[in-house]
């Protein structure tokens, strides 16, 4: 049996996902949709009537769940041909602001499920296979009043890079995509009670534009996708201006010596 598996398939950019892979008709017996909100992904079979979902509502935070999934893949054997990984979150505001809880939440979802769900998936997964790992822009330099969430994508960005230097002879096709902001309920949660920066409210982006170059940009196996010529622009001058200036600009303590 042929499927796709995509996580955070109950909003946002997974919610895009799922629309952009029925649109582009990928021949699947079935797609696995996974998000904390059953009633929310119970909506997708009423929509397509013509695709078999299989409805899985899991927290990847949660070990019981990953199991789940485990065990899931064990009894079915499935042949995955391609796996979205949308789930994550992030939360604005400093370091001494934040609790424990919330940041170890972000380390959770967005480092932890990654290399989980990644090592579970690929046994399932052969040449032509492809894959599509939302991170963000966030991941090119460290952000001050969004450090976790910034560390954590950058995390994500280093292990799936390495990925797809260990997987290149075996024919499948990663592709990380880096948006800035996007124009979701992610910014709902992730601001919380602060105001979003001005920067970021200039450079937000259609999700359904995001969604579209990722799926081509990993069509063509290119290794990062970057949606936008500012955020385009961003990438490039983080690898070539010190982080340290960028930061004086961001918002960091002024009065350190640059």
């Amino acid at each position: 049996m042929k499927i796709g598996i995509i996580t955070g398939a109950s909003s946002g950019m997974g919610k895009e996902f799922v629309k952009l892979t029925m649109n582009e008709e990928a021949k699947l017996d079935e797609i696995w949709v996974i998000a904390r909100r059953k009633e929310r992904l119970e909506a997708w079979p009423r929509l397509y009537r013509n695709q078999t979902f299989r409805i899985l509502p899991m927290d990847l935070q949660k070990a019981e769940d990953l199991k789940k999934l485990r065990n899931e893949l064990e009894d079915v054997r499935p042949e995955i041909s391609l796996f979205i990984h949308c789930a994550g979150f992030g939360i604005m505001g400093r370091i001494d602001e934040l609790s424990c809880e919330e940041q170890e939440e972000m380390v959770d979802i967005n480092c932890k499920s990654v290399v989980s769900l990644t090592t579970m998936v690929l046994p399932y997964m052969s040449k032509g296979a492809r894959m599509i790992y939302l991170a963000s822009a966030s991941a090119f330099m460290p952000q001050p009043g969004f450090a976790v969430y910034a560390a954590t994508k950058a995390f994500a960005l280093s292990f799936l890079r390495s990925l797809r230097a260990e997987l290149r002879g075996r024919g499948i096709k990663i592709t990380i995509v880096c948006p800035g902001a996007v124009k979701t309920e992610f910014f709902s949660r992730a601001a919380g009670k602060n105001h979003l920066p001005a920067y970021k409210k200039m450079v937000m982006a259609d999700p359904k534009k995001v969604v579209k170059k990722a799926w081509k940009d990993n069509q063509n196996d290119k290794e990062i996708s970057v949606y936008g010529r500012m955020m385009q622009m961003f990438h490039g001058v983080s690898k070539i201006i010190p982080h340290k200036v960028i930061l004086y600009f961001m918002g960091g303590d002024r009065e350190s010596e640059i």
